[in-house]
């Protein structure tokens, strides 16, 4: 359901003036006369050119790579229950605000699961996230940035926020936008890259070049980059339980810039290991900002923005925390 049609998601409203948005002449209109267009049965609320550009090519690529629906396994379904403290019923039934949702590999198990999903995505990915969940009932997806999102504070039950802070300009930022769109007693779920994140001499010499190309280049010189390594990769792997190669694996995986998740994900089979590679490779070199942040620094941050319950710790890619919005919420400190 789009924004044409009647949802049972909160209405969008005007991000400058918070003002309800009505339909008019392929537009969004506030009252104010901001307007925002309406193509593809999505809202967009920001430019189509922006610094999440390279992750919107990646997603329309591999649109469907990563949802347990299309992989048959449960990596996808195993971290969000992880995060959500080990149950996926606290978004049944419920008000749930996916921000960054990429091609959909949560939103689709948030909606299996009954959430009425508000997701958006500050890239193209939106396109991909409709592609992959339109089918599904209580759903829309909007392109929007999470500083400026299209909805009135404290709309939504859950907030969830996975794989994206630490992309964002300043994490602090949006953490504090995200904690605003809690409801009083409503959940917000999220995490971050920490210290030790395997950012290599190979990965910080192909990002450096990668950010300076334009358009698809990026992607085609990961395809690249992958397509040659790979049979290394491989072989390592097949020859680990030999001396000589598993006392080089190390050393091989740190200067190789390609992901590799032999040891994570052997379950993927090895079609899909490189598939992932790929994808992966792209995500960690063509980000355009790239933050870390311990445990102890996200709950003084959640904290400082009136939250409670907090649980921060180091699990999945870094940090990953929950924390609740009192039901009297007391008036936020000021961030840092």
């Amino acid at each position: 359901m789009q924004p044409d049609t009647p949802t049972s998601q909160p209405a969008l409203a005007c991000p400058q003036h918070a003002l309800p948005l009505e339909p008019h002449s392929g537009h969004l209109k506030c009252p104010e006369g901001c307007q925002f267009p309406v193509s593809g049965h999505i809202a967009r609320f920001v430019p189509t050119d922006n610094y999440a550009s390279a992750f919107g090519l990646q997603w329309n690529y591999y649109r469907t790579t990563q949802l347990d629906s299309q992989t048959g396994l449960t990596i996808s379904t195993d971290r969000l229950r992880r995060l959500l403290g080990g149950t996926f019923d606290a978004v049944a039934g419920k008000q749930v605000l996916e921000a960054g949702c990429g091609a959909g590999r949560f939103s689709e198990l948030l909606l299996k699961a009954g959430a009425h999903l508000s997701a958006v995505d500050l890239s193209s990915a939106v396109d991909a996230n409709y592609k992959n969940c339109s089918h599904f009932e209580h759903y829309r997806v909007s392109q929007a940035s999470i500083l400026a999102l299209p909805f009135t504070p404290e709309q939504f039950d859950v907030v969830v926020c996975i794989g994206v802070i630490q992309h964002t300009p300043n994490p602090e930022q949006t953490m504090s936008a995200l904690c605003r769109q809690v409801k009083p007693g409503g959940l917000l779920v999220i995490d971050h890259y920490t210290q030790g994140y395997p950012e290599t001499l190979s990965r910080r010499i192909v990002r450096a070049v990668l950010l300076k190309l334009p358009g698809r280049w990026p992607l085609r010189v990961c395809s690249a980059l992958t397509a040659l390594l790979w049979p290394l990769h491989r072989l390592f792997w097949w020859g680990r339980a030999r001396p000589v190669l598993r006392s080089l694996r190390p050393w091989f995986l740190r200067a190789s810039p390609v992901v590799d998740y032999h040891d994570a994900y052997p379950q993927l089979g090895p079609a899909l290991l490189k598939v992932w590679a790929t994808l992966d490779t792209h995500d960690t070199v063509t980000d355009f900002f790239k933050h870390l942040r311990s445990a102890d620094e996200i709950k003084t941050h959640l904290e400082k923005c009136g939250m409670h319950e907090i649980e921060a710790y180091y699990a999945g890619n870094g940090v990953e925390a929950r924390a609740r919005k009192p039901q009297q919420a007391p008036h936020p400190r000021p961030a840092a």
